[in-house]
């Protein structure tokens, strides 16, 4: 058996899912778009035991199949969010490590045609087993995770700042230990004027053979964005809030709308730049600039927790919607939710539809219209598309149907 193969077991397993029987489905007419593969068209999608079994134009049904009409629909792998907080508890004071502020996965992600989150740095290396017990293995979504270099995550306040709980030997050995689960390493929050937060992820990271992930910012004074993108970080790495313009940190459009001038060479070393909205880290002012002037971005991702998703933010395909109104394709918004974020994390089992993947697949409606979208600053731009979540399915079965195309007429039933 593949890596690959593993990896797609053991997520089924800790969903629940293996051995499940689920029925076979056709999805006729939609119009394809799976980056991965290359394919933009209107094709039919055969999904069998929960896994893709054909994409082509034309497929026939055997008859055993239930038959999905997605005419005038867009049919794509089940979208990856790279950057959430579902660590959701009740501890009081732990913010998004078992406390009130993450949100439980599926009751946010399904319905937006997410089959795939990351947890970014919620739990740390002394909590991921709770996390792994009361989250992982309860829920649908498929759910992976960043730990954080702090050992008691990311609860907030003084415990964030505490560099004595920031042990690069000790993250990286539980990193180790569940690399079907954790995918990277997180630092955040660190208000700081010391590297060695930076240093200590990056070294947790290199050991476990993963990416780091930072939420950079805070820092009193400013650390340099440069260093930290051409000194610190490395092919593979992610900068998350890319589009932020929050207290100390420089953000990435001067004050003239102007990119800094090692943005570019940031990009050619191979880091990536998530959007992670966010209740407060996404600003019209610097998006619409970064875009006109070709820096887009390479992940597209929430930042959920109950904040942000009751403010600008609202779900993934909200954030895609954003940027299709600044210009961006949709066959861009789908690889920047797609198969971009799941070869970030190494797994490239996930975000696309080859013969073979496991069956998530989101049918989208892509609406026309006059539209609004809010930024962190409460501003709001104008636009005329708008995704929309018809289906979804998490492998190969139907976890999401908001009009009942996948279900016979209660007329027609015997």
């Amino acid at each position: 058996m593949s890596r690959g193969a593993v990896l797609v077991w053991l997520c089924l397993l800790a969903a629940g899912n293996i051995g499940a029987q689920t029925d076979p489905i056709l999805i006729k007419s939609g119009r394809v778009i799976d980056p991965r593969n290359g394919l933009d068209g209107v094709m039919d999608v055969l999904v069998r035991d929960g896994v893709v079994k054909a994409v082509a134009p034309m497929i026939a049904s055997d008859g055993d199949e239930t038959v999905i009409d997605a005419s005038g629909l867009v049919v794509v792998p089940g979208l990856v969010d790279i950057h959430t907080h579902v660590f959701y508890g009740t501890e009081p004071d732990a913010y998004l490590s078992n406390g009130f502020a993450a949100l439980p996965p599926d009751g946010f992600t399904l319905r937006s045609g997410v089959t795939t989150v990351v947890d970014l740095g919620g739990a740390g290396w002394r909590n991921f087993n709770q996390f792994r017990e009361q989250v992982i293995e309860r829920s649908r979504t498929r759910v992976l995770s960043f730990l954080n270099i702090v050992g008691a995550g990311m609860k907030g306040g003084p415990r964030e700042q505490n560099l004595a709980d920031m042990d690069a030997k000790l993250t990286a050995m539980r990193a180790k230990e569940h690399p079907e689960l954790i995918v990277g390493i997180k630092l955040a929050h660190y208000a700081g004027s010391e590297w060695a937060p930076v240093e200590r992820a990056v070294a947790a990271a290199r050991e476990a053979s993963i990416p780091v992930a930072v939420d950079f910012g805070g820092h009193d004074p400013p650390l340099s964005l440069e260093s930290l993108l051409l000194d610190h970080l490395a092919d593979g790495d992610i900068f998350t809030h890319t589009f932020a313009h929050v207290s100390g940190r420089e953000p990435i459009v001067d004050e003239n709308g102007e990119l800094r001038v090692f943005l570019p060479s940031a990009r050619e070393r191979g880091i990536v730049f998530d959007v992670g909205h966010g209740g407060g880290s996404f600003l019209f002012a610097q998006a619409v600039p970064a875009v006109a002037q070709g820096f887009l971005p390479d992940t597209i991702s929430t930042d959920l927790h109950r904040s942000s998703v009751n403010g600008g933010m609202k779900d993934l395909l909200h954030v895609m919607s954003k940027f299709l109104a600044l210009g961006m394709t949709l066959q861009d918004v789908v690889r920047a939710s797609t198969s971009t974020p799941s070869e970030t994390i190494g797994r490239d089992d996930l975000g696309h539809l080859g013969v073979g993947a496991v069956a998530d697949i989101a049918v989208l409606g892509l609406r026309r219209g006059t539209f609004g979208f809010i930024d962190t600053a409460g501003l709001t731009q104008p636009g005329d598309e708008k995704l929309e979540c018809e289906l979804t399915l998490r492998a190969g079965e139907v976890v999401w149907d908001l009009n009942g195309i996948s279900r016979p007429a209660w007329r027609a039933r015997p």
